[in-house]
């Protein structure tokens, strides 16, 4: 894999030169010649996205955000998916935003979203710091949304299984009863996969239980963006 990534940012560095060289290319602004690279690097740029985030607990989110649209329509987006992201940040500070390709990676630890021991009933804290999530997702109604439930390791496998499928599902029921539409929500539970730390101490398996999102464009937003890139 890193000589793989090593021809193509090769190549991707090379085609960069050549179009900074030319002079309609000069008259562009770096969005435009970023998006123009982007047209060109796409596919391989979703394939070392998707590869990078399976390492470390995010194999099955880097599987939905590995995705490249590229081009001056990814641009549209990523300027877009960049915007959103700042906004939730704000919204609520303790969540971790992660820009990745043109969506947006949000995870939710035991500080934002807490649940009952052994259940997966939402804490009146989650529900308050999911509260704080809804007005920005409202504002991009042009997004779906993959929320995935984890859990730590102790108890079964199975056990954990379904408790964490249950998580990701209460989840998705308060931000639709919130008034986002649940046409834009999917839900998955990983269980005790995927941990981004260890489980062997008490403070890892408070990191491990947690809630991740995966945001991306929808249908509407690509075809929108494609028209605007088109003019």
């Amino acid at each position: 894999m890193k000589k793989y990534t090593l021809y193509s940012l090769v190549a991707i560095l090379s085609f960069s030169i050549i179009l900074s060289s030319c002079k309609s290319v000069k008259n562009t602004n770096r969005t435009q010649r970023g998006a123009a690279i982007g047209a060109v690097a796409g596919g391989v740029l979703g394939a070392v996205l998707g590869n990078n985030l399976g390492k470390g607990g995010n194999g099955a989110l880097g599987a939905v955000l590995g995705g490249v649209i590229g081009g001056v329509a990814g641009g549209v987006i990523g300027n877009k998916m960049d915007k959103q992201a700042r906004e939730i940040q704000t919204a609520l500070p303790g969540a971790k935003v992660e820009r990745v390709g043109e969506g947006i990676k949000l995870v939710l630890g035991e500080n934002s979203v807490r649940f009952d021991t052994n259940k997966s009933t939402l804490t009146s804290g989650a529900k308050a710091n999911l509260d704080k999530l809804v007005p920005v997702f409202k504002s991009y109604a042009d997004t779906d949304i993959v929320i995935y439930g984890y859990t730590d390791s102790t108890g079964t496998v199975e056990y954990n299984q379904t408790l964490s499928e249950k998580r990701a599902a209460s989840v998705k029921s308060y931000l639709a009863g919130k008034g986002i539409n649940t046409a834009r929500f999917t839900t998955t539970g990983l269980g005790i996969g995927d941990p981004i730390a260890t489980n062997e101490t008490p403070e890892g398996r408070s990191q491990n239980r947690r809630v991740e999102f995966a945001i991306t464009a929808n249908e509407k937003m690509i075809e929108d963006a494609k028209k605007e890139a088109g003019r």
